[in-house]
């Protein structure tokens, strides 16, 4: 793993701006609304703007860590402040600093608490943005629990249908996942016989033998693939999806489920190739099941945010296929889904979260002719449709194209199974469109507003990150690829 360090602490600049904002939410008086949503909003566009400069500086003929800072913190338990991002984790950067910033702006008319929920809401996006910027295995265990703390009381407070059961099913699922993280971490540290929780020290040093290798990685896919939405640890996921409120989840299926994704990937895959390759098979198995069974269940939903959990579920199937593969395509198309995924379905929860808004309606049955009354708010709705579905030139095709080549070069069952199911998923997709904005008008909608320029803010974001990487995929493919290509390189 190769290390450059940073001339300025970018990373922990992005850590302390969350911070300040945190801060200066919680002196606020509660009356004072509008000041927490404007303190909120400019936290979200600084981050958002670290995260472009971080994406854009980052150097990919250089490639490896850059932007590494290093810092002792308890030197006597092997504990280091380390920051550093390569091109797995620049992605997942900005997707981060967009869904923040959109997810703030979409709450922009809540008025619930509305302190407390953008605290907890800043809270949780700390805890994110240091996953993905950790480097000490200790410290990234630390961010990935800061990020799943906040989701029971953002959900079970401010949460709609059966927000207690959501909320708390959720909750035990996360802990559960975090109660193996912990115990592979603490075993593969003494394991080493190094005394460090540095990541890079550990791939570049520790030689661990095979059966500690597949033993980890066991611990670390079921952990962080709980939140990844492995199937058959889904369960928690459609259910939190549909119970949390707009923004929350945006985040929660736009790039908590990605931290599951990426923590296999940097702990398990970096500190256990072995054991990687010993569980592949079982991954690409688990995957393709994920992808059928987010598409049959999709098959069966009324209800739009349950109509996106299980397509969520499907799609991050995508992604385990992808990391099973273990070649280069694989790997690229794997975090390119995670990114363009993030993005679609923040756009999606988005749109739905307008109509219901206005509706107070989620079954699509219900709906019908939104796109007469509402042009633009349905094709917000429209537009994430297609690029889940994967329609050339929006940004999901590239990934779901590298990772089915991948597949079929490697697992070619699986693959004709996955396209199966990817082709039913888009057909009920297609269908759930035509319910909800096409066909006649039902009458209880027909002087619905549509979306305002300044409420359709955040949504033109997201289409405009969905369009501009659908365009130019060369943009994030390069950026993976340098990071990739050292992964693959690297395998025994």
């Amino acid at each position: 793993m190769q290390l450059h360090s940073a001339q300025f602490p970018v990373l922990s600049l992005i850590l302390l701006v969350c911070l300040a904002g945190l801060a200066a939410v919680v002196l606020l008086p509660a009356e004072k609304k509008q000041a927490v949503k404007y303190v909120s909003t400019v936290c979200s566009a600084v981050t958002l703007g670290l995260s472009v400069y971080v994406f854009v500086a980052y150097d990919r003929a250089l490639g490896g860590m850059q932007f590494v800072e290093h810092l002792q913190w308890a030197p006597s338990l092997g504990v280091s402040y380390i920051n550093g991002v390569d091109g797995f984790s620049v992605p997942l950067l900005l997707l981060t600093g967009i869904v923040f910033f959109t997810g703030v702006l979409t709450m922009w008319e809540h008025d619930l608490r509305v302190k407390e929920f953008f605290a907890m809401f800043i809270l949780l996006v700390t805890g994110v943005f240091g996953m993905f910027m950790a480097l000490d295995l200790f410290f990234l265990f630390v961010w990935y629990d800061v990020s799943l703390f906040p989701m029971y009381l953002l959900i079970v407070i401010w949460g709609s249908t059966n927000r207690e059961y959501g909320a708390l099913k959720l909750t035990l699922f996360l802990l559960a996942g975090s109660a193996l993280i912990l115990p592979g971490i603490v075993y593969l540290v003494a394991e080493s016989g190094m005394g460090t929780f540095s990541l890079p020290a550990l791939v570049n040093n520790a030689d661990f033998s095979p059966f500690a290798q597949k033993l980890a990685f066991f611990l670390f896919y079921v952990g962080f693939g709980i939140l990844a939405g492995v199937w058959p640890f889904h369960t928690w996921s459609p259910a939190g999806h549909v119970a949390a409120p707009t923004a929350v989840s945006m985040l929660h299926a736009g790039v908590l489920m990605k931290i599951g994704a990426f923590g296999i990937l940097r702990v398990g895959m970096f500190l256990c190739p072995e054991g990687w390759a010993f569980w592949a098979p079982v991954m690409a198995l688990l995957a393709t099941i994920g992808i059928v069974y987010g598409a049959l269940a999709g098959l069966r939903q009324t209800d739009l945010k349950f109509v996106i959990g299980y397509s969520s579920v499907s799609h991050m199937g995508v992604v385990g296929l992808g990391l099973a593969a273990m070649t280069v395509d694989g790997v690229n198309g794997a975090v390119f889904q995670m990114f363009a995924h993030g993005v679609m379905t923040a756009l999606f929860f988005s749109a739905v979260g307008y109509i219901y808004d206005k509706t107070h309606e989620r079954k699509f049955a219900n709906l019908g002719g939104l796109s007469h009354v509402m042009p633009v708010a349905g094709g917000y709705f429209i537009l994430a449709a297609l690029t889940g579905i994967g329609v050339p030139c929006l940004a999901s095709f590239w990934a779901e194209l590298l990772v089915l080549l991948a597949a079929f070069d490697v697992y070619p069952v699986y693959g004709a199974v996955a396209v199966s199911a990817l082709a039913i998923n888009a057909l009920f997709i297609l269908r759930v469109v035509e319910k909800t904005c096409f066909g006649p008008v039902n009458p209880k909608w027909e002087h619905l507003p549509d979306v305002s320029f300044g409420l359709g803010m955040p949504r033109l974001v997201l289409a405009g990150v969905i369009v501009i990487f659908g365009i130019m995929p060369f943009l994030m493919y390069e950026t993976i690829q340098s990071a990739s290509m050292l992964l693959i390189s690297g395998l025994p």
